[in-house]
């Protein structure tokens, strides 16, 4: 008996571990081997200790990986770790990279190719990435800058 509850602690410490792990290392490998590290946890507690028992197993597991992600998600982004990998500030306020695309609003171009909803357009003689707003323009026809967002320049067919 006391070999079956340190299997299932080595299962269940192991699982923890690798998912925890997988934040430093890439790939998704070390976060996928400790999901069914725990999945195994639950399978032997089934297996070992009857349905009644196993139940309240798998119901632990999925309390304990909550509760290690509540306070995962609290306290990590304060650590040294959490600092470098995590954003800082809020980036909804963040103005285009290029400056000179906000001066894009308002303008007529020709789209220089299909807009399905991506492509091109030529505005002054100049080729911009541009995008619809879901509609379908074909290549030719008449656009105008509605919106700049970032890099993201969005155009409407010109009526």
């Amino acid at each position: 008996m006391t070999f079956q509850i340190e299997m299932l602690a080595i299962l269940i410490a192991t699982g923890i571990i690798l998912l925890i792990a997988e934040v430093y290392l890439p790939g998704a490998i070390a976060g996928i081997i400790g999901g069914l590290s725990l999945f195994a946890a639950v399978v032997y507690g089934f297996a070992n200790f009857g349905p009644m028992n196993g139940t309240l197993i798998a119901a632990g597991i999925v309390l304990l990986t909550c509760v290690m992600a509540v306070l995962w998600l609290k306290y990590f982004p304060r650590t040294s770790m959490g600092r470098k990998i995590t954003l800082e500030q809020d980036m909804s306020d963040a103005t285009a990279a290029n400056p000179d695309l906000q001066q894009l609003i308002g303008k007529e171009g020709e789209a220089s190719s299909e807009l399905r909803p991506a492509g091109f357009a030529m505005f002054d003689r100049k080729r911009v990435d541009v995008v619809t707003q879901g509609e379908m323009i074909a290549q030719g026809e008449r656009v105008r800058v509605i919106d700049v967002k970032g890099n993201r320049v969005v155009v409407s067919k010109k009526v």
